[in-house]
């Protein structure tokens, strides 16, 4: 009789133990940030402008959402970064025009809640390789003073990635024309020449995601890569490929490096139970010279105006696919307005957390969309932010822009002579001209005072979200008064 019972309770321990193990756990997230990459540069985006092969983004596609409708939060790389990591426009911190500078405390304010934090506490291990560029302060160096490598070898951050969520870090925080200082944790170790970085930030994933599937523990891995940012150095093995020069063949090369990592899930064999995010930080930028890429047939904005720096749809939209194959339908498609600045509470929702007041101020969680369960727009309006700071705010079909020019690099350039004599304001109806070529300011008025006001709004409150009342971290101007365009 105590065998039996024995055998009984045993029985019972392992049934129960196996409906535990068929209960989905919390999914591994990989979200991977391309650097410079414009919405046409991705061939199934772009399919009749865009002449480079992209062959493992287009198949990340077909196996999981495109949104055709996605923006950074600002068309240039520090303010996007930021708003990924915490779920804010960075336009509400002290960084309102241009990019940060090298070596200084971090834009990320200490305790302010990032979405790595965020997953650490609900007992997610969180790695950063690739680009950082949301500053740090080196110990013993001067501000400003660094090396033509960016940080002397050996030098220490006590405020980089570790300190805001991060249990690792690989990368550098801003790219150098010559080798690039690499830290490892918060120190840096090694030089690395920029052609070779790609493949490195590769071997790094792979490791990450090998070792903490063969732990159990969920994980979260933020890549940011350094490409096709400049400079634009494709390895020998990807030179000539493309047909259209060393940016062509660098955005397949980039393409490659996001196949590789999708392998690395798939020989883990955790890819069913991972969430992987692609996008891209801003349009593509001029140093890709557009224009001789245009004259090839190939249009890296696709049929957008504009392109990195610019106010205009083509510093801002861009590539945004989602794979989760076991909760997300392969080749779907979503046309909802979202922004970068939704990952945050996506996580939040995704774990049944509840976010901080002061945390995630402008962030929407777009797990409605990625289920198929969302009937209305995520987002009452998205705001859309220039190199030189210029406002643009976005709801349903209309765009209204507050300023005259393009906000950035391209013609009419702030305070160019093409500008002058402009209406100060620009508004498009993307519905039926997606390239902004007709201003309709003139024509509806009210369209101009409603939005304007609405932004007036988002910036008073120190929140697009639902909740109380946030404190910006400095003034906001919405017309800018600079009307010159920084470089970056």
């Amino acid at each position: 009789m105590k065998h039996s019972l024995a055998f009984l309770a045993a029985l019972l321990l392992s049934s129960l133990a196996g409906q535990a193990s068929a209960e989905p756990s919390k999914p591994n997230i990989v979200y991977i940030l391309a650097d410079d990459l414009g919405y046409g540069d991705v061939q199934c985006l772009n399919p009749q402008r865009g002449k480079i092969k992209t062959p493992n983004l287009d198949r990340l596609a077909s196996q999981g959402m495109t949104f055709t409708d996605a923006h950074s939060g600002s068309s240039v790389c520090t303010p996007t970064r930021y708003g990924v990591l915490t779920g804010r426009y960075a336009w509400r911190s002290l960084l309102q025009q241009g990019v940060y500078p090298d070596n200084r405390p971090p834009l990320i304010v200490d305790g302010r809640l990032t979405v790595a934090a965020l997953l650490k506490q609900h007992g997610y291990h969180t790695a950063s390789i690739g680009k950082w560029h949301v500053g740090f302060s080196l110990e013993g160096v001067p501000q400003g003073k660094l090396t033509q490598n960016g940080a002397p070898l050996g030098s220490v951050t006590k405020d980089g990635p570790l300190t805001r969520g991060f249990d690792e870090f690989f990368g550098f925080d801003r790219l150098t024309e010559a080798p690039t200082s690499m830290f490892e944790g918060d120190r840096c170790t090694q030089l690395i020449k920029p052609v070779d970085l790609l493949g490195e930030f590769v071997k790094r994933a792979d490791f990450i995601i090998t070792t903490r599937a063969k732990s159990g523990q969920p994980f979260f891995l933020y890549l940011a890569l350094n490409s096709p940012h400049a400079p634009i150095v494709p390895t020998k093995e990807w030179q000539g490929k493309s047909g259209l020069g060393a940016y062509g063949d660098f955005v397949m090369e980039s393409d490659w490096a996001v196949g590789e990592v999708l392998a690395s899930l798939d020989k883990a064999g955790v890819s069913d139970n991972t969430l992987v995010i692609f996008t891209s930080d801003n349009g593509c930028s001029k140093v890709a010279r557009i224009s001789k890429l245009q004259a090839q047939g190939h249009y890296p904005s696709a049929d957008l105006r504009g392109s990195k720096s610019d106010i205009w749809e083509g510093g801002h939209r861009l590539p945004f696919f989602v794979r989760w194959p076991s909760k997300i339908k392969a080749g779907s498609q979503s046309s909802q307005l979202i922004c970068h600045t939704d990952f945050m509470a996506t996580c939040a929702e995704i774990l049944g957390a509840k976010l901080p007041d002061n945390a995630a101020e402008d962030s929407f969680s777009i797990l409605p969309a990625l289920l198929g369960t969302d009937t209305a727009p995520l987002h009452e309006a998205v705001v859309h932010h220039s190199l030189n700071g210029s406002f643009a705010i976005r709801q349903g079909k209309w765009k209204l822009e507050l300023c005259a020019d393009s906000g950035g690099w391209t013609s009419p350039k702030p305070g160019s002579k093409e500008a002058k004599g402009l209406p100060t304001n620009q508004l498009y109806d993307l519905s039926t001209d997606k390239g902004e070529t007709k201003n309709l300011q003139a024509e509806h008025p009210e369209v101009v005072a409603r939005l304007t006001r609405l932004l007036e709004h988002f910036i008073a409150d120190g929140r697009s979200t639902p909740g109380p009342k946030q404190a910006n971290d400095a003034p906001i101007v919405i017309r800018k008064r600079n009307t010159t365009a920084p470089n970056e």
